[in-house]
Protein backbone atom coordinates (compact mmCIF):
# COMPACT_ATOMS: atom_id res chain seq x y z
CA UNK A 1 0.00 0.00 0.00
CA UNK A 2 2.96 2.31 0.43
CA UNK A 3 3.44 2.01 -3.32
CA UNK A 4 1.15 0.76 -6.10
CA UNK A 5 3.48 -0.16 -8.93
CA UNK A 6 6.80 -2.00 -9.15
CA UNK A 7 8.44 1.36 -9.94
CA UNK A 8 6.92 2.87 -6.75
CA UNK A 9 8.22 -0.04 -4.67
CA UNK A 10 11.72 0.24 -6.19
CA UNK A 11 11.78 3.96 -5.36
CA UNK A 12 10.62 3.26 -1.79
CA UNK A 13 13.42 0.73 -1.37
CA UNK A 14 15.93 3.33 -2.58
CA UNK A 15 14.50 6.28 -0.60
CA UNK A 16 13.56 4.65 2.75
CA UNK A 17 17.19 4.83 4.01
CA UNK A 18 17.41 8.47 2.90
CA UNK A 19 14.25 9.38 4.83
CA UNK A 20 15.37 7.43 7.91
CA UNK A 21 18.83 9.06 7.89
CA UNK A 22 17.11 12.46 7.76
CA UNK A 23 14.80 11.57 10.69
CA UNK A 24 11.58 10.73 8.81
CA UNK A 25 9.54 7.76 7.58
CA UNK A 26 7.92 7.43 4.15
CA UNK A 27 4.21 6.75 4.58
CA UNK A 28 3.32 6.52 0.89
CA UNK A 29 4.98 7.11 -2.48
CA UNK A 30 3.27 7.50 -5.87
CA UNK A 31 4.92 8.15 -9.24
CA UNK A 32 2.16 9.47 -11.48
CA UNK A 33 1.72 10.82 -14.98
CA UNK A 34 2.87 9.84 -18.44
CA UNK A 35 6.20 9.98 -20.23
CA UNK A 36 6.05 13.77 -20.74
CA UNK A 37 5.32 15.12 -17.25
CA UNK A 38 5.56 12.92 -14.17
CA UNK A 39 4.98 13.73 -10.52
CA UNK A 40 6.67 11.93 -7.62
CA UNK A 41 4.50 12.36 -4.53
CA UNK A 42 6.02 11.39 -1.21
CA UNK A 43 3.99 11.47 1.98
CA UNK A 44 6.21 11.30 5.07
CA UNK A 45 6.15 11.86 8.81
CA UNK A 46 8.36 12.01 11.86
CA UNK A 47 8.52 8.65 13.66
CA UNK A 48 6.01 8.43 16.51
CA UNK A 49 7.70 8.30 19.89
CA UNK A 50 6.58 6.46 23.04
CA UNK A 51 5.06 9.67 24.45
CA UNK A 52 2.91 10.15 21.34
CA UNK A 53 4.96 13.01 19.90
CA UNK A 54 6.24 12.93 16.36
CA UNK A 55 3.99 12.30 13.39
CA UNK A 56 3.11 15.15 11.04
CA UNK A 57 5.77 17.34 9.53
CA UNK A 58 5.94 21.10 9.09
CA UNK A 59 7.20 23.11 6.10
CA UNK A 60 10.81 22.97 7.26
CA UNK A 61 10.61 19.18 7.63
CA UNK A 62 9.19 18.83 4.11
CA UNK A 63 11.94 21.06 2.69
CA UNK A 64 14.67 19.13 4.54
CA UNK A 65 13.43 15.76 3.29
CA UNK A 66 12.89 17.13 -0.23
CA UNK A 67 16.53 18.31 -0.40
CA UNK A 68 17.85 14.95 0.85
CA UNK A 69 15.71 13.00 -1.64
CA UNK A 70 16.64 15.34 -4.51
CA UNK A 71 20.37 14.73 -3.94
CA UNK A 72 19.91 10.97 -4.17
CA UNK A 73 17.49 11.17 -7.11
CA UNK A 74 19.84 13.48 -9.04
CA UNK A 75 22.77 11.11 -8.49
CA UNK A 76 20.89 7.85 -9.20
CA UNK A 77 18.58 9.25 -11.91
CA UNK A 78 16.02 6.40 -11.56
CA UNK A 79 13.20 8.23 -13.39
CA UNK A 80 13.48 8.77 -17.14
CA UNK A 81 12.62 12.31 -18.25
CA UNK A 82 11.51 15.25 -16.18
CA UNK A 83 9.40 15.01 -13.06
CA UNK A 84 8.21 17.15 -10.16
CA UNK A 85 8.98 16.06 -6.59
CA UNK A 86 6.29 16.78 -3.97
CA UNK A 87 6.92 16.02 -0.30
CA UNK A 88 4.03 16.41 2.14
CA UNK A 89 2.66 15.39 5.50
CA UNK A 90 -0.10 12.71 5.55
CA UNK A 91 -2.50 15.15 7.25
CA UNK A 92 -5.13 14.38 9.86
CA UNK A 93 -7.34 12.00 7.83
CA UNK A 94 -4.27 10.13 6.67
CA UNK A 95 -3.90 6.89 4.75
CA UNK A 96 -2.87 3.85 6.77
CA UNK A 97 -0.20 2.03 4.78
CA UNK A 98 1.88 0.08 7.29
CA UNK A 99 0.79 -2.59 9.77
CA UNK A 100 1.99 -0.40 12.65
CA UNK A 101 -0.42 2.36 11.51
CA UNK A 102 -3.38 0.10 12.26
CA UNK A 103 -2.10 -0.38 15.81
CA UNK A 104 -1.21 3.27 16.36
CA UNK A 105 -4.67 4.49 15.32
CA UNK A 106 -6.72 1.76 17.05
CA UNK A 107 -9.99 3.16 18.39
CA UNK A 108 -10.47 5.59 15.52
CA UNK A 109 -12.88 5.32 12.60
CA UNK A 110 -11.46 4.04 9.30
CA UNK A 111 -12.49 3.05 5.78
CA UNK A 112 -10.85 -0.10 4.44
CA UNK A 113 -10.89 -1.61 0.97
CA UNK A 114 -9.77 -5.19 0.36
CA UNK A 115 -8.41 -6.85 -2.77
CA UNK A 116 -11.05 -9.60 -2.43
CA UNK A 117 -14.55 -10.17 -1.10
CA UNK A 118 -14.81 -10.92 2.64
CA UNK A 119 -18.01 -10.98 4.68
CA UNK A 120 -19.82 -10.44 1.36
CA UNK A 121 -18.08 -7.18 0.36
CA UNK A 122 -14.77 -5.44 -0.32
CA UNK A 123 -15.32 -2.09 1.44
CA UNK A 124 -15.74 -1.62 5.17
CA UNK A 125 -16.14 1.24 7.61
CA UNK A 126 -15.78 1.00 11.36
CA UNK A 127 -13.53 1.43 14.37
CA UNK A 128 -10.03 0.00 14.27
CA UNK A 129 -9.69 -2.75 16.86
CA UNK A 130 -5.92 -3.08 16.67
CA UNK A 131 -3.65 -5.77 15.29
CA UNK A 132 -3.18 -9.44 16.14
CA UNK A 133 -0.22 -11.07 14.39
CA UNK A 134 -0.62 -9.87 10.76
CA UNK A 135 -4.40 -9.43 11.09
CA UNK A 136 -6.12 -6.02 11.25
CA UNK A 137 -9.16 -5.90 13.54
CA UNK A 138 -12.23 -3.84 12.69
CA UNK A 139 -15.43 -3.26 14.65
CA UNK A 140 -17.79 -2.97 11.68
CA UNK A 141 -20.06 0.07 11.70
CA UNK A 142 -23.68 -0.80 12.49
CA UNK A 143 -22.88 -4.30 13.71
CA UNK A 144 -22.72 -4.33 17.52
CA UNK A 145 -20.19 -6.63 19.11
CA UNK A 146 -18.83 -7.81 15.75
CA UNK A 147 -15.08 -7.59 15.28
CA UNK A 148 -13.65 -9.04 12.09
CA UNK A 149 -9.98 -9.60 11.31
CA UNK A 150 -8.47 -9.25 7.84
CA UNK A 151 -4.95 -10.23 6.82
CA UNK A 152 -2.95 -7.03 6.33
CA UNK A 153 -1.91 -8.37 2.89
CA UNK A 154 -5.55 -8.19 1.71
CA UNK A 155 -5.86 -4.44 2.34
CA UNK A 156 -5.37 -2.26 -0.75
CA UNK A 157 -6.57 1.05 0.71
CA UNK A 158 -7.23 2.34 4.22
CA UNK A 159 -7.83 5.86 5.42
CA UNK A 160 -8.87 7.46 8.69
CA UNK A 161 -12.32 9.06 8.64
CA UNK A 162 -12.44 12.72 9.65
CA UNK A 163 -14.26 12.86 12.98
CA UNK A 164 -14.37 15.01 16.13
CA UNK A 165 -12.22 12.45 17.95
CA UNK A 166 -9.63 12.46 15.16
CA UNK A 167 -9.60 16.28 15.07
CA UNK A 168 -9.10 16.40 18.85
CA UNK A 169 -6.27 13.90 18.64
CA UNK A 170 -4.66 15.96 15.87
CA UNK A 171 -5.01 19.18 17.88
CA UNK A 172 -3.49 17.53 20.96
CA UNK A 173 -0.55 16.22 18.92
CA UNK A 174 -0.04 19.65 17.33
CA UNK A 175 -0.07 21.32 20.77
CA UNK A 176 2.49 18.80 22.06
CA UNK A 177 4.69 19.43 19.03
CA UNK A 178 4.49 23.21 19.51
CA UNK A 179 5.49 22.77 23.15
CA UNK A 180 8.32 20.44 22.12
CA UNK A 181 9.96 22.45 19.36
CA UNK A 182 8.16 25.76 18.99
CA UNK A 183 6.53 25.03 15.64
CA UNK A 184 4.13 27.78 14.57
CA UNK A 185 0.63 26.27 14.25
CA UNK A 186 0.03 28.45 11.18
CA UNK A 187 2.72 26.48 9.31
CA UNK A 188 1.45 23.12 10.49
CA UNK A 189 -1.47 22.26 8.21
CA UNK A 190 -1.31 19.75 5.32
CA UNK A 191 1.98 21.02 3.94
CA UNK A 192 4.06 20.21 0.96
CA UNK A 193 7.36 21.18 -0.55
CA UNK A 194 7.56 20.91 -4.35
CA UNK A 195 10.66 20.91 -6.43
CA UNK A 196 11.21 20.62 -10.16
CA UNK A 197 13.75 18.08 -11.37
Amino acid sequence: MRGKTREDLDLIEMLDPVAEATGYEIVRLRLMGGAEQRRLQIMAERPLLEDGTGGDMNVEDCAKLSRAISEVMDAADPIAGEYTLEVSSPGVDRPLTRLKDFETYAGLEVRIELDRVAEGRKRFKGELAGVEDDQVGLNIEGEDDVTVYFPFAWIVDAKLVLSDELMKRGADARAARIDQDGVDAENDNDLSESEED
